[in-house]
């Protein structure tokens, strides 16, 4: 066991110094919405910092904070609002993100067998239009992609296994991003000028491996997710124009560590990278590295 665990986490680790991918969009997170724990608490509450390196010399700081409501052991809601501080080659900017809303319904197990459905929402912040000084903005500095989001999924737990898929679809446009790469004199990002993002589609499988009598548990995981069409801008003529290249697939892997502190409090490590990557990724989810630390106190 110890020996498979050193082989994900040397995975990981190698790829970390090179790859990228989806990041704060909000689909790659969407598995905490399932999250259905067994236990006399009704209210939860997680605080997280999340640590990242983006496209050219880009750093991230983006924490969030969560509280969790179970009515009872089918329904339970999540409301989620993220801040992100992004700083690189243009300067450093801060801002609130998003807001999440989601609701999730768990169905009776049956035979160490669980289905679950959520249904949520996404509202930005902002238009996507920060600037430094007056400049202009790539998507890779902006803390949204200001738009209204529904997520849907599902979720199928088997004893350690559990396998959720999910769609992220934007629903209202609010992107008001003006950066032009003819005019910030560097190619490192694309034009966004009045950005339209398609959907994503996104399959996980997490395989559970608790040990010290289960305080702490380890969650390797991967995810698939596919950009289902290519994203556009409004070019200086006035005509809009897509990206060549900014569909297709993100393949993830991630590993999870969580430890029990107590009955009510928890601490999670969580590390990612990409294995196969889009060919261009104009909405600034590119990363190269990211570390997430999680507390977690349930009342």
């Amino acid at each position: 066991m110890k020996k498979k665990l050193l082989i994900i986490t040397g995975a990981l680790l190698v790829n970390i110094g090179y790859a990228q991918g989806c990041s704060d969009a909000g689909i790659c997170s969407i598995n905490k919405g399932f999250q259905q724990e067994k236990t006399a608490f009704k209210n939860k509450l997680e605080i997280s910092a999340i640590y990242s390196l983006g496209e050219a010399d880009l750093v991230y700081v983006s924490p969030y904070v969560s509280y969790t409501k179970r009515f009872n052991e089918q329904y339970s809601f999540t409301a989620k609002v993220t801040f992100s501080t992004a700083s690189g080659s243009f300067g450093t900017r801060s801002q609130f993100g998003d807001a999440f809303l989601v609701g999730n319904y768990a169905f009776t197990e049956k035979n160490q067998r669980q289905w679950s459905a959520l249904l949520g929402l996404k509202f930005p912040f902002t238009a996507s239009n920060l600037k430094i000084n007056g400049y202009s903005l790539p998507l890779d500095y902006q803390s949204s992609l200001g738009t209204i989001d529904v997520f849907v999924g599902a979720n199928y737990q088997y004893k350690q296994w559990s396998f959720n898929g999910a769609l992220q679809i934007p629903v209202v446009n609010l992107n008001k991003n003006s950066y032009f790469s003819e005019y910030a004199g560097t190619d490192d990002f694309p034009s966004t000028n009045l950005f339209h993002r398609q959907p994503d589609a996104l399959v996980r499988a997490i395989y559970s491996i608790p040990v010290a009598n289960q305080k702490i548990t380890f969650k390797p995981n991967v995810l698939f997710i596919y950009h289902l069409g290519e994203d556009s801008y409004e070019s200086i003529f006035g005509e809009r124009e897509k990206i060549r290249g900014s569909d297709g697939l993100t393949i993830n892997g991630n590993l999870l560590t969580s430890c029990k502190l107590s009955p009510q409090s928890s601490i999670e490590l969580s590390l990612a990278t990409p294995f196969v990557v889009r060919t261009i990724r104009p909405d600034g989810l590119t990363r190269s590295f990211v570390a997430g630390l999680h507390y977690q106190y349930s009342f």
